[in-house]
């Protein structure tokens, strides 16, 4: 079940340079600290899900989680990935539109909740904030016809190829690395479009062609040139 946690200060909150809050003054951080709660979600659990309505939007503090949708035969298609600092539900919040996507979180995850009327304030009072939110509609538009083309267009082999130096770019290595996420085979194979099989064997030919490393979940990148070159990734 979530829990609910003490509120953070807005102010002090070494995660907000990463979210679309940076900009905002002191005033503006103590009131959404004032009206925001927190809430603990344990790996595996729904933050939000396709359907519904949001009344205001999670900043996560810690932790990461998967936006997707399900198909007519109820298999998932993953769409991205929040991590630290993303806005989540902020999209169908301002369009008045239902979710497009489920959030479940993929680790034990802290994040805040901002209220609707909290988050129209401080979009109508603060132009930089604005701008922001419109740049992070743009961007998640651009990827949503980049995944579109993907699937149409390029083979299970090219996607996969991609998804991995995108998974690199999200979230990182950590100490050892390793991407700093844990996926399963078949949240991979929902994020190219295949099936689990066909995910495992082409990670099985990367590891061989010494792309990567494997070690369970855990997935080392070697040379991010050639995946670059077999995902056809110019950017």
């Amino acid at each position: 079940m979530t829990k609910d946690l003490p509120s953070l200060n807005c102010s002090n909150c070494v995660k907000r340079e990463f979210s679309a809050f940076h900009d905002l003054d002191s005033s503006t951080l103590a009131e959404m600290s004032d009206v925001k709660t927190c809430a603990f979600f344990k790996k595996g659990q729904i933050m939000m899900h396709e359907g519904s309505r949001p009344n205001g939007v999670y900043c996560i503090h810690t932790g990461k989680a998967k936006l997707f949708r399900l198909g007519t035969e109820g298999k998932e298609q993953i769409l991205r990935f929040a991590k630290e600092g993303d806005l989540i539900g902020y999209r169908a919040l301002l369009s008045g539109e239902q979710l497009s996507a489920s959030i479940q979180v993929l680790e034990d995850t802290h994040a805040c909740f901002i209220p609707r009327s909290e988050m129209f304030n401080i979009i109508e009072n603060n132009s930089k904030f604005s701008l922001e939110m419109m740049k992070m509609a743009c961007h998640e538009l651009g990827e949503a016809g980049r995944l579109i083309t993907n699937l149409a267009q390029k083979t299970v082999r090219e996607r996969l190829a991609e998804v991995l130096l995108l998974l690199n770019k999200t979230f990182g290595v950590n100490e050892e690395g390793n991407l700093d996420v844990s996926l399963t085979r078949e949240e991979i194979a929902n994020m190219v479009g295949t099936a689990t099989e066909s995910v495992i064997r082409l990670l099985s030919e990367f590891k061989d062609d010494e792309y990567i490393e494997l070690k369970g979940r855990k997935i080392k990148i070697l040379n991010i040139p050639a995946l670059a070159r077999v995902g056809q990734v110019y950017d």
